[in-house]
């Protein structure tokens, strides 16, 4: 390689004459090159540019998309919290209402069960003062038959049933104030 370079070195345009080319090549290429940038500048670049533009455009719309998706899909999930909350706040009103109302339900049932139970101890008390009434009567009865029976066989006669049930209530006052 470095023959090459000493030998164009040797023909005589100094150090340059290597790097740089002939004067009408220069001019030549500098023309072409005019002619094509004014070709490419006019045809080609509008044309790259149109479509950097529209695909410039066509990303900034769906940026733009992605955020307003994004947004709505942000007051989507405020929207859905606060109706899970108000879903949770209904459902805590719902299970206070309930037990409100169980506790007075159980309350009422506590109430109707006392007063049931007062109006059955009531009947057996009156149940039981009545059969106590029927059978104090009922002995009442049978102590005066007794005893008429009794006194007729010991006076050896008989007693009118007047006379016999005066003797009787005065007998049972008089055991009812000894006891």
């Amino acid at each position: 390689m470095q023959t090459l370079i000493l030998a164009a070195a040797a023909e005589g345009d100094g150090p340059l004459g290597v790097i740089l080319p002939a004067a009408a090549e220069l001019v030549y290429g500098t023309v072409a090159f005019l002619i094509v940038f004014f070709i490419l500048s006019k045809v080609a670049f509008p044309r790259l540019n149109t479509m950097l533009d529209n695909r410039t455009a066509a990303i900034q719309g769906k940026m733009e998309e992605a955020e307003t998706r994004l947004n709505e899909a942000e007051q989507a999930k405020r929207d859905y919290e606060a109706s899970i909350a108000d879903a949770r706040g209904e459902a805590a009103r719902i299970v206070d209402d309930a037990k409100t109302q169980a506790e007075q339900v159980r309350a009422n049932l506590i109430q109707q069960a006392e007063e049931e139970a007062a109006a059955i101890r009531e009947r057996a008390r009156a149940d039981a003062a009545a059969e106590r009434d029927r059978t104090l009567s009922e002995l009442r009865a049978e102590v005066g038959r007794l005893s008429v029976d009794l006194a007729s066989k010991i006076v050896g006669k008989e007693l009118d049933a007047s006379t016999h049930q005066a003797l009787v209530d005065d007998y049972i006052q008089n055991l009812s104030r000894s006891n």
